[in-house]
Formats: C-alpha cells, sequence, structure tokens
C-alpha cells in the first residue's frame, strides 16, 4: 500500500545557520509498483484519451506531411525547458546558428545558445537510443540522465541519500514533496522500467503513468524532470504514436504549473493499491496530462498549418521571380532549388557547404539555389565570419518565436495571456 512513512532528519552541522541545522521529524512518500497495477479508467476520460491518441496518431502519420518540418521547432523548445538557462531563452536565430556552429565557424553566438543546441543534439540522440533499444533497463535511464548532465558527474547515478523539494537547502522538514528513502528507489526504478516494456495501458496512459512515477520516485539528485520530460517522449515514440517529433505535452505541463503540481499531488495517493480511492487519484493526474497531450496536439497542428502555408507563400514568390527573369515558373521537383525550399522549415539558416552536404549536390548547385530564394525574397544573408555567409529563413524564425510564445500562454494565445516562463521576446532583433 502506498502512503506517507514518517522518518527523522539528524542535523547538518556543516548548514550557515542554526536554523539550518535544524533537526525533527518529516514525511516522505512511498509509491505503490506500478508494473500490473489495476487501473479502473473512468468513461468520459476514457473517451478523451482515445480522441487524443486518433489526434496524434493522424498528426503522426507520414502521409499528413509537414510534421518532420517542424520536429526541430519542438525539439529546440524541449531543448530550452531541459537546459539549465536562469531566466535567459536565446532567440530561435542564435540557436539556430549555435546548431550551424557545430559543423562551421560562426561568430557571435551566445553561450545560452550553444547550451541549447548542443542540448538539442543530447535530447535527439539519446531519445532515439532509448526508442531503439529492445528492452529498456534502469541502466539505459541513468545513462540518458548522464547525457542531459554530461558536466555534472556528482549527480550521476541513482541516489544515495534523501532529496526533496521546496523548503530549506539543508533539511527535508517543511518542504513540498518528500521522496522515498534511497533505499527503496533501486526496486522502484526497477518496476518502473519493467511497466515502460510493457502495453497494460494505452501508449498516452502509460506515458503519464511513466512520468508521474518517475517524478514521485525522484531517482536522482539533480535532472529529475530532464529525464521525466525525455521519458514521456521515449513512451509515446516506443509505443508507435509520436516517432516522428516530440510532442510538447511537457511544455505544456510547465505552462500549466498548477494544475500539473496538483495532478502530481493527486497520483501519490495513501489508498490500498486497486481501490476505488486510489483509482480515482490516478484519474485525476491522467486527466491533467491527456489535458495537457490534447492541446500540445493542437499547437503541433497549427504549426504544421502555418508552416504549410509558408511553404505555399515562398513557392509563389520563387515562381514570381523566376517569370521576371524569363525562367520556367516552377523548377523541377529534384532541383536544388525546389528541394531547398521544402529543407528550410527544418534548416532555416544555413551555407552554401551544408546545403550541398544536406541535399548531396555540389557547391555551386547549393550556392545557385541559395541565391536564387535571396534574389526572390525568401531569404536573407548574415555574415557570419570573416568571408563566409549564412542565408537565412527569418519566417521560419519567427514562426518558432511565436510558437514558444503560445506555448508559454496559460490561454495558449498571447492576446489573451502573456507568457508565464521566459520565452524569446517578440520580434527580438538578432546582432
Amino acid at each position: 500500500m502506498s502512503g506517507w512513512e514518517e522518518a527523522y532528519w539528524e542535523p547538518s552541522f556543516g548548514a550557515p545557520a542554526r536554523s539550518a541545522r535544524q533537526s525533527g521529524h518529516y514525511q516522505r512518500y512511498v509509491p505503490d509498483f506500478v508494473d500490473g497495477m489495476m487501473l479502473a479508467v473512468n468513461g468520459d476520460l476514457s473517451r478523451k484519451v482515445a480522441q487524443a491518441e486518433r489526434a496524434l496518431r493522424a498528426l503522426n502519420d507520414p502521409g499528413a506531411g509537414g510534421l518532420d518540418g517542424i520536429a526541430r521547432f519542438l525539439l529546440r523548445s524541449e531543448a530550452i525547458a531541459s537546459s539549465k538557462i536562469e531566466g535567459i531563452a536565446p532567440s530561435a536565430q542564435q540557436v539556430a546558428l549555435a546548431e550551424l556552429g557545430q559543423m562551421e565557424s560562426v561568430r557571435g553566438v551566445s553561450d545560452q545558445a550553444r547550451l541549447v543546441a548542443n542540448n538539442m543534439t543530447v535530447v535527439r540522440r539519446s531519445t532515439t537510443e532509448l526508442v531503439e533499444a529492445e528492452e529498456l533497463t534502469v541502466e539505459s535511464i541513468v545513462d540518458l540522465h548522464r547525457s542531459l548532465l554530461p558536466d555534472e558527474p556528482r549527480h550521476h547515478g541513482l541516489r544515495t541519500v534523501q532529496n526533496w523539494i521546496g523548503g530549506s537547502d539543508w533539511n527535508p522538514i517543511g518542504a513540498g514533496y518528500v521522496p522515498p528513502a534511497a533505499d527503496r528507489v533501486p526496486e522502484l526504478m526497477a518496476d518502473l522500467v519493467a511497466y515502460l516494456n510493457g502495453s497494460a495501458h494505452s501508449p498516452l496512459i502509460q506515458a503519464a503513468i511513466v512520468h508521474a512515477q518517475f517524478e514521485t520516485v525522484h531517482p536522482f539528485t539533480d535532472g529529475n524532470g530532464r529525464v521525466g520530460r525525455a521519458l514521456i517522449h521515449t513512451v509515446l515514440a516506443r509505443r508507435g504514436l509520436a516517432d516522428r517529433a516530440v510532442l510538447p505535452v511537457s511544455l505544456v505541463l510547465a505552462t500549466l504549473k498548477e494544475r500539473y503540481v496538483a495532478g502530481l499531488t493527486s497520483f501519490r495517493f495513501d489508498a490500498p493499491r486497486g481501490s476505488e480511492e486510489a483509482s480515482l487519484a490516478i484519474n485525476a493526474w491522467l486527466e491533467v496530462f491527456v489535458d495537457a497531450a490534447m492541446v500540445a496536439v493542437a499547437e503541433a497542428r497549427e504549426l504544421m498549418e502555418r508552416v504549410e502555408d509558408l511553404i505555399r507563400d515562398w513557392a509563389t514568390r520563387q515562381t514570381e521571380h523566376r517569370m521576371s527573369r524569363g525562367l520556367r515558373a516552377i523548377p523541377r521537383s529534384d532541383s536544388a532549388s525546389a528541394r531547398l525550399l521544402m529543407t528550410l522549415p527544418e534548416a532555416p539558416v544555413v551555407t552554401a557547404t551544408t546545403l550541398a552536404r544536406i541535399l548531396e549536390v555540389s557547391f555551386n548547385a547549393a550556392s545557385a539555389a541559395l541565391d536564387e530564394l535571396h534574389q526572390a525574397g525568401i531569404l536573407q544573408v548574415k555574415s557570419i565570419d570573416r568571408g563566409a555567409s549564412a542565408y537565412i529563413a527569418r519566417d521560419v524564425l519567427d514562426l518558432v518565436n511565436l510558437a514558444e510564445r503560445r506555448l508559454a500562454s496559460t490561454r495558449f494565445d498571447t492576446r489573451e495571456s502573456p507568457p508565464a516562463r521566459p520565452v524569446p521576446a517578440r520580434q527580438q532583433a538578432d546582432q
């Protein structure tokens, strides 16, 4: 049976003040195992889950088009949320230039942008490894955590000490939440991985339970939030529900922070396993998670539609430019300029060298394609190093910033409520 147990905190004599050297009793949570858990999902919620999963499958359908084009948008937003940046959200252009800087020399890129770009690479690589693995183990999760905190070895591995959320830095007395004792963590993580490898529940419900149980166990001394977010995508991708992009569920949950915390609090029930009371508590959390998933699907669909509209607008501009030059109105579908038009949403900042590698064409063909779209007013040129320039699709970067601001609004519309967490400024100028 899950519930709260009383523990006693011995004072830390290295604390800076007498108040921090406090000792006393506190309550920590002992969760039930989730593998093989009995769960009754209420009728209204089950229908909402089915609706959300149908919408997500439709979004993920290769025939739908567009999701591949916004995959990097969503990954970038997730990377910002998973980066330890205090109150700073680098602009889309800065991050795109930092990504370019991983392959070519680029001046003037901020450290924050480099951090996000590097985190994008890590999140993409790590979650791909988890998704493709035949079977996950506890060590798989430990490896994911290590990759997300590469420069913090003191936090690597399952915790061997008590941790807590909120309250004092020196003791858990009065903390907002205290996870289970460290000696319970290995078996709780083994149970969580066993559940993750199965399919007892629908993909969306499984993702919700994996995330809530992971955050409840809080198995690491730092970086739990980053791993918990990655596990949402891991479940949805392994179950074939969202394997082409990171659905921004965790970003919606971060925006709706009060509901999110209330949902997790409900999940930490004090009742016999399989009881009606336990099911009601879990249902309350599932309601929060599924609502967030439905918002995430709606926002991803809107972004897809905006990208598709943008590509149509570009095609019109390209046609008008070509006709003004006496060229055939529409380039061949296999030409570098036609393929570049479809590549820009995924790679909005490129050089001729990078484009030649992406499209597998000659440097001259890549240069000609970039120049054509520049002349058509689709791309702008920016100096990135002595004698080197990059081509930038600012329309795409504007969409990225708009999407991030919408996802950070508690109404998911900045006209109705401003962003509730750090995002790039509107119409931010890049130097």
